[in-house]
């Protein structure tokens, strides 16, 4: 019998007016495997279930119903009661970080949940309609992502952020493992290229954690986010594989960062376009 499992894919995709992000996924729990799309708006959240998914890794490809995600865009036709979305993005080449954001904890078993990082920024092009809303990406920006194990954190704060062609990651959770917990941190600020790893594994700590707010520090770095204005809409995530919590998202909201070395800014910025979970209580 298959183990109680999840494995979904994360895409985002921006403009300077709108967001939507795209959330294909299966899950199997006692025995029985289940699939889903969420789907994410500036106004509304959407979960449609499917009867199949199939996907292969490299390079990234998903097929739900009549629908296409891959590296290299996104093939939209879905039709229900409430929802219809059609369309197509083309995705300009991924910006891959430069090894698995997991670090060594990639290679631990029985990890509860497991996160992957496919592009931090591509340019995306191309129309789609969302109930006969129009939107369009002319030189658009996305990102895309995964995870997969049993089930999310208990406790966790996520955020994805495009700046001036560049791009931010940060997730903060409490982690179980063997016994005990503690707090895992994955990040990534990528700058004019560059890229600047924050990890648990690297030595990263959290600084200071509170109402919609956490500094993170790693040596002289230091991180510091913060969720200005909410935009959150429920979204289903799993339990041992069944998709039976109720999280919330703001696939664009206004958020602030700043990211320094030795008290020296490297950047700091504020965003309408900001995605963040705050589910840290």
């Amino acid at each position: 019998m298959q183990k109680d499992y999840f494995k979904g894919w994360y895409f985002k995709c921006s403009n300077k007016n709108q967001t939507i992000a795209m959330i294909p996924a299966f899950h199997w729990n006692n025995g029985q495997k289940t699939v889903s799309l969420q789907i994410i708006t500036d106004e509304k959240a959407y979960c449609i279930p499917f009867s199949n998914l199939t996907y292969h890794n490299k390079p990234l490809y998903i097929q739900i119903g009549n629908s296409v995600f891959s590296e290299k865009g996104m093939k939209l036709n879905i039709k229900t009661d409430q929802l219809t979305v059609q369309g197509f993005l083309k995705f300009s080449k991924i910006f891959p970080i430069q090894y698995d954001i997991m670090g060594p904890f990639k290679l631990v078993p029985f990890m509860q949940c497991s996160h992957s990082v496919y592009s931090m920024k591509h340019q995306v092009h191309g129309q789609i309609t969302v109930n006969g809303q129009i939107i369009s990406f002319q030189n658009g920006i996305g990102y895309i992502e995964g995870d997969c194990g049993t089930s999310f954190p208990k406790r966790y704060i996520w955020t994805q952020c495009h700046f001036q062609n560049n791009s931010i990651m940060l997730s903060v959770a409490d982690i179980p493992m063997f016994g005990f917990h503690f707090t895992g941190i994955i990040g990534i600020v990528l700058l004019n290229g560059k890229e600047y790893r924050i990890a648990t594994y690297l030595g990263a700590k959290v600084k200071y954690i509170g109402k919609n707010i956490i500094t993170v520090q790693q040596g002289y770095f230091q991180l510091t986010v913060k969720l200005l204005k909410n935009n959150a809409h429920p979204l289903f995530a799993p339990i041992n594989g069944l998709m039976c919590r109720t999280i919330h998202e703001s696939a664009s909201c206004k958020a602030y960062y700043r990211f320094s070395y030795k008290d020296q800014i490297i950047c700091e910025f504020t965003s309408d376009r900001a995605s963040f979970e705050f589910e840290y209580k």
